[in-house]
C-alpha cells in the first residue's frame, strides 16, 4: 500500500467544534507538499423507531445552505463524553425522546478527503418523549415517517444531508435483516 510520510503537524485554527490542520507530507518519490484538513472529535446520528414502527426525523434550519434539511438526530460528540451517551443526549435535545434501547449499526467518514470525523449510527428504541433542549441555533421540528416514507423522501431528493443518507444506508439494511 502506498502511504504519505507526515513530517509535521500543526494545528492552524481551534475552535470548540473543530480544529484546522496543516501536515507537510512527503510522497514516496520523495517530494514535499502540503495537506490542510479539519478534525472533529466525531459525531452521532441516531434513528429513533417509534412503538408502531415510524421513524422521528427532524427538520431545521441549515445555514450553510440557507434552506430546511430534514435529517435524524446527531451531533459532535463532546470531549469526555462516551460515543453512546453522545447519541442518547442528541437524541433528547433534539426531539424529547429518551431510549430505552441503542444499537450500534456502524460507523463512517463523511467527508474522508478533508475532515476526520468518523460519525456513528445508532438505531434507537423510543416509547417515552419530554421536551426538546435545543441549542442557540437550532430550530427543529420532529417529524414521523414510516420507512418505505423515508425510502421515498430520499429518491425525491427531499433528504439531501450526507450524513442522513449514510446513516439510512446503514440502518435500512439492519431493518430488512429484523424482517
Amino acid at each position: 500500500m502506498k502511504r504519505l510520510k507526515k513530517l509535521s503537524e500543526e494545528t492552524v485554527h481551534e475552535n470548540p467544534w473543530w480544529k484546522y490542520k496543516h501536515d507537510t507530507l512527503e510522497r514516496m518519490s520523495g517530494e514535499m507538499g502540503d495537506y490542510y484538513y479539519a478534525e472533529t472529535n466525531g459525531a452521532v446520528m441516531i434513528v429513533p423507531r417509534l412503538p408502531d414502527g415510524r421513524i422521528a426525523m427532524v427538520l431545521q434550519y441549515r445555514y450553510l445552505s440557507d434552506k430546511q434539511s430534514i435529517e435524524f438526530p446527531g451531533g459532535g460528540i463532546e470531549i469526555g463524553v462516551e460515543v453512546e451517551q453522545a447519541a442518547r443526549i442528541e437524541l433528547h435535545e433534539e426531539t424529547g425522546w429518551v431510549a430505552d434501547e441503542v444499537v450500534k449499526i456502524g460507523v463512517f467518514e463523511p467527508a474522508n478527503g478533508f475532515v476526520k470525523d468518523l460519525t456513528h449510527v445508532f438505531l434507537a428504541e423510543v416509547t417515552e418523549q419530554g421536551k426538546q433542549e435545543l441549542d442557540f441555533t437550532e430550530d427543529i421540528e420532529v417529524l414521523y415517517r414510516r420507512p418505505d416514507e423515508i425510502r421515498e423522501m430520499v429518491q425525491r431528493n427531499e433528504i439531501w444531508d450526507g450524513q442522513t443518507l449514510a446513516a439510512w444506508a446503514l440502518v435500512e439494511q439492519h431493518l430488512v435483516r429484523e424482517r
